[in-house]
């Protein structure tokens, strides 16, 4: 697997962490400082054309940690699903981005560059983020009255690759090219209405312009790890764990588990919608095989003490899935053991015992007969565990965290 995000608190303690934190902080406000964002007059001189320094800064990080972030993911050195993305919400976007202009133009600053005004004691950055501060202390206080609307247009971690459906490595070309692009059209306009002379402007800045676009294009050529290629990356590991039985976990823990509550169990059902609605374990959500890519965002976001079962009739569609999600760095994913025949062998009333089972019904096909699809209407959809508490097995279900931050914020 792909040795990064790096797990800072498992190498530095927790106390160790919160001091990489605060230097990385410093030299991050150092950094804003140096290059001129402690001045009001400069940030808002971009909103007129006169300097465009806040956008080429700015853009230059953007575009420079976007291409080392998708070039060390084509390499196989950093696992972008482990990489916490912002969760889009469109229009509360929209209408945020506006508001933070109107405000960015007004009083100078956004709220990073206002903290770093104010760490060196300008007056105008200090009375910015008091106001800063205050607009928040109101926002939580009203949000109530809007609510609906901050959750709407909810589109989850939403990526370019996914908007034009294309592969990542053309958005971080294209990304590449237009802020190249914006780069010289700012030094344009900085020529024309600010008046600046371009020929003092350093030559090296053409050697980098080079150099990025070139990087761009190496991560276009190679291209983003597929599912298969990260399997192909794991697949040893993995597939010992599952000749060792290891992750294929007994009916009877996947009771105890759904009755947990300090867990947040999920049951991931891939039967076809026939055999769903048949029959399925209660809170079950069925999870088309050919849609479960579209979902892997939304299980690495889930809570750290998620735990994914995924079920077929018998064990080889739910392990084909379990290795589709396991390759995609979902964590504490497990396989109910024997799918849901075996459920229904341990705990289906007298009506659907083995005995009624179908013969002919093949692999992983439902060997149970149901006059009515009564899907989770049905006795054994959630069984009383107390009513099975002598059933043995051996635990193996295990919390590991590998999920990047779950937060994030602007600077």
């Amino acid at each position: 697997m792909a040795p990064f995000p790096l797990p800072v608190q498992d190498i530095l303690g927790q106390g160790g962490q919160y001091i990489l934190y605060l230097l990385i902080g410093i030299a991050f406000g150092a950094v804003l400082e140096v290059s001129g964002f402690g001045n009001s007059k400069l940030l808002a001189a971009q909103f007129y054309f006169k300097d465009l320094t806040v956008l080429k800064v700015m853009f230059t990080a953007i575009v420079v940690a976007m291409v080392l972030i998708f070039l060390t993911t084509a390499l196989g050195i950093l696992d972008f699903n482990l990489v916490w993305v912002n969760p889009t919400y469109l229009m509360p976007g929209i209408v945020g981005g506006l508001i933070m202009g109107v405000g960015f133009i007004v009083g100078g600053f956004c709220p990073g560059t206002s903290l770093v005004a104010a760490a060196t004691f300008k007056l105008d950055g200090l009375f910015f983020a008091l106001g800063a501060f205050f607009g928040i202390f109101l926002f939580g206080e009203t949000v109530g009255f809007f609510e609906s609307f901050w959750h709407s247009t909810y589109l989850g971690r939403f990526t370019l690759d996914e908007l034009f459906g294309v592969d990542m490595g053309v958005v971080v070309f294209g990304v590449v090219l237009m802020a190249l692009f914006m780069f010289w059209g700012g030094e344009q306009l900085e020529r024309i209405i600010g008046k600046k002379d371009l020929k003092a402007a350093p030559k090296w800045r053409y050697g980098a312009a080079g150099g990025l676009a070139l990087l761009g294009a190496v991560v276009m050529f190679i291209g983003m790890p597929t599912t298969e290629d990260k399997w192909a990356k794991i697949a040893t590991e993995k597939e010992t764990q599952l000749s060792e039985r290891a992750v294929q976990i007994h009916p009877a823990e996947l009771l105890g588990l759904i009755y947990n509550d300090r867990l947040n169990v999920r049951l991931l059902d891939v039967r076809s919608e026939s055999d769903y609605n048949a029959f399925h374990i209660l809170d079950a959500e069925r999870l088309p095989p050919d849609t479960i890519l579209q979902k892997v965002a939304d299980y690495q976001t889930a809570p750290a003490n998620t735990v994914f079962v995924v079920m077929s009739n018998d064990e080889a569609a739910a392990t084909e899935a379990w290795k589709t999600l396991t390759a995609e760095s979902v964590p504490n994913v497990y396989i109910l053991e024997g799918g849901v025949n075996n459920w229904l062998a341990t705990f289906a009333a007298e009506e659907y015992n083995p005995s009624t089972a179908l013969p002919d019904a093949g692999d992983d096909h439902l060997r149970y007969a149901f006059p009515v699809a009564l899907g989770a209407r049905n006795a054994a959809a959630k069984p009383n565990p107390e009513t099975f508490a002598a059933l043995e097995y051996t635990s193996k279900v295990q919390l590991k965290s590998k999920r990047g931050a779950t937060g994030g914020g602007c600077g």
